[in-house]
């Protein structure tokens, strides 16, 4: 991507989870999370000192407009193209997982380099899963398939089975699972860096609105600092798997309103 001297980070929602493996859902969190921005509840400053109701380079590109679900892939892509064309970074929210790669599908035109920090329970490697190769249990096989970035680091796991290991070493993926947490040492990049951020991820002690409930997880702290600490600028990411259907007392839309703004915190920093 050519380098300027400001960039716009958009928010841009795609309310799509057809291809959840398990509970539906996930579609309804664009909405919910934008409510939850916008309803005065929350001002705009981030921790980061960044604030997004100030910001010139902070606005919202809207939603993905999915025509049917065999054209998710074309569609995520195309419109992604269309925003970092016009020099405008992406902070998505899903959705399913599977929205993952059709957004890295158009990130890989415009960085030579990326490397993807992913943060959640699983490590969504699955060559297939029931039959479903875009499943949202498989994204990240077809990220490393297509060669979509150069590192993938995934932190959180706490779910791996043998298959998903054999994945693992095949596509020398540095999984960094909960068992062996916290971190030997401060993860350190050298690239640019895309964020996937599945909120199961963190423990649902938290965040108990997720299809997949996965006890011993990362705590709200633990992940906002993870992308406080992203050593090299943060060009995209997404935050996925919110299910408003499965939340209690809007917890868990709270917390995923306050990671938008730490991330948007975060990728607007280089505009100081």
């Amino acid at each position: 991507m050519t380098n300027h001297s400001n960039f716009n980070v958009a928010l841009l929602g795609i309310p799509f989870d057809d291809n959840s493996s398990f509970e539906r859902g996930p579609a309804l969190a664009p909405e919910k999370i934008r409510e939850v921005l916008n309803n005065g509840s929350l001002n705009g400053a981030t921790e980061l000192g960044v604030n997004l109701r100030e910001s010139a380079f902070w606005l919202d590109a809207g939603d993905v407009n999915i025509a049917t679900a065999s054209d998710f892939i074309d569609n995520i892509e195309q419109r992604c193209d269309e925003l970092l064309t016009q020099n405008t970074r992406l902070l998505t929210l899903g959705g399913d997982h599977s929205i993952s790669y059709p957004i890295l599908k158009s990130y890989r035109k415009f960085f030579d380099k990326l490397s993807i920090l992913h943060i959640d329970a699983h490590s969504d490697l699955y060559d297939s899963f029931k039959g479903n190769r875009y499943s949202n249990a498989c994204p990240f096989a077809r990220v490393m398939e297509d060669g979509l970035c150069d590192r993938l680091v995934q932190v959180g796991i706490r779910t791996l089975n043998l298959h998903q290991n054999e994945q693992i070493k095949k596509f020398n993926v540095e999984s960094l699972e909960m068992r062996n947490w916290p971190l030997a040492e401060p993860l350190v990049f050298d690239h640019p860096v895309y964020l996937s951020l599945d909120i199961d991820g963190i423990d649902p002690a938290f965040a108990p609105g997720v299809s997949h409930r996965e006890p011993g997880g990362l705590t709200t702290r633990e992940v906002i600092n993870l992308i406080h600490q992203i050593n090299m600028p943060l060009v995209g990411a997404d935050i996925v798997e919110f299910n408003p259907n499965k939340d209690i007392d809007n917890m868990t839309s709270q917390l995923a309103a306050k990671l938008v703004k730490e991330v948007a915190g975060k990728m607007l920093q280089a505009n100081a």
